[in-house]
């Protein structure tokens, strides 16, 4: 168990993405409780299940609630929920606040993340990124603003990937959507300083999940001068020190959490 010194006692936060205990959003909630954090926690397990994902499982949003509260963590798990179908996004935003008596932290931690190289792009393929993504991620922000109160400190983190820094060109409709996520950082960070809720964004680079195994996963590991990959606690670091006091000063920004992650 990570220990750190940065405390979000009394904090109320919503972190998406949470369905499997290998991947990032496990360990961000688990992180941002040990600091003090009452956290409510949203996944689709049937996504990951489809994506073939290590560690995923039906009713994953649940195990791992139950997996933290079991070491004795404030953890509430949110009924599943398809983020592309319509409404769903909204009420996620709504139960969370429900279950917690509001909402001050905001961490929108899922993704849709599927290969399509030009020539194979379809309709479909595109919608579902865009759905994911971006609709999802503006709908949940500003139901989050809506209910958000003026007098507290509020923060909300998107999350981006690595396409501003580097061609990723088999999975472009995933780029777009992350690019988007820059745009709606930048644009919301603006328009919601004087409603006293910073907005920042996270790259957290290539994270050791469970999606690569092999010799690609060795290949990819030597391409960090560490020689090792980023883990979801090296990007739990950054999400934790973006919820604290610490960071009362820091809006708009884009920050990469790579480890100098070298590309080509």
């Amino acid at each position: 168990m990570k220990q750190s010194s940065i405390r979000l006692d009394g904090q109320k936060i919503l972190v998406t993405g949470v369905s499997r205990p290998l991947g990032i959003g496990a360990t961000l909630a688990r992180r941002l409780a040990e600091a003090g954090a009452s956290v409510a926690i949203h996944g689709f397990s049937e996504y990951d299940l489809m994506a073939g994902y290590q560690s995923a499982m039906p009713d994953g949003t649940e195990t791992v609630a139950q997996q933290l509260r079991d070491l004795g963590l404030p953890i509430t798990a949110l009924p599943t929920g398809d983020l592309s179908k319509p409404g769903v996004a909204e009420q996620v935003v709504t139960d969370a606040a429900a279950k917690l008596g509001g909402l001050d932290g905001l961490v929108l931690n899922h993704a849709y993340s599927t290969y399509g190289e030009i020539g194979t792009w379809t309709l479909e393929h595109i919608d579902a990124h865009l759905t994911v993504n971006v609709r999802a991620s503006m709908l949940m922000s500003q139901a989050f603003t809506a209910q958000a109160d003026a007098t507290k400190n509020n923060a909300i983190t998107l999350f981006t990937s690595g396409q501003y820094l580097g061609p990723m060109t088999n999975e472009i409709a995933y780029c777009v959507s992350k690019e988007a996520i820059i745009c709606l950082c930048k644009q919301t960070s603006y328009l919601l300083g004087d409603q006293n809720i910073r907005v920042n964004c996270v790259n957290p680079g290539p994270n050791d999940t469970g999606y690569c195994v092999g010799e690609t996963h060795e290949t990819i590991a030597k391409m960090f001068p560490s020689g090792r990959w980023g883990t979801p606690d090296d990007t739990a670091d950054l999400v934790l020190f973006l919820h604290s006091a610490y960071a009362k000063w820091i809006t708009g920004q884009v920050i990469a959490s790579e480890g100098g992650f070298r590309r080509g």
